[in-house]
């Protein structure tokens, strides 16, 4: 039985029936380079040709400007295949892309110390 808005891709015994691969054709390298950090945006423009389920859903997301992360986090996919399926949509001018922003921060070293000791106390 499907989960109440996943519609036939998901099922609650067996888990996710399309396996994530599946969707961008096996396909795992995207023809754009992206960062997780990377802001997409749709164009408002038609894409040419035809568009899996999962395109369509991620063209949605895309209303306003999203980072690549946010989108594999909604579509419950690994960030490769989104990337994959995102590439899609920018070669076909139905998406916008711009690299993430990065800041100039110095690094603190008590703090970079204090994440390390943290995270050897979790292992």
């Amino acid at each position: 039985m499907a989960a109440a808005g996943d519609g036939p891709w998901l099922d609650d015994a067996a888990g996710r029936l399309v396996r994530p691969f599946t969707v961008s054709n096996g396909r795992t390298e995207p023809s754009v380079a992206l960062d997780l950090m990377s802001q997409v945006m749709a164009t408002g423009g038609t894409p040419l040709g035809y568009l899996g389920p999962e395109h369509a859903h991620a063209l949605d997301l895309c209303r306003a400007p999203v980072s690549v992360a946010e989108v594999a986090a909604q579509l419950k996919l690994p960030a490769v295949v989104t990337k994959v399926l995102l590439a899609d949509l920018l070669d076909c001018g139905a998406l916008t892309t711009k690299p993430p922003v990065h800041h100039h921060i110095p690094t603190d070293r008590s703090l970079l110390e204090a994440v390390l000791d943290g995270l050897r106390r979790q292992l």
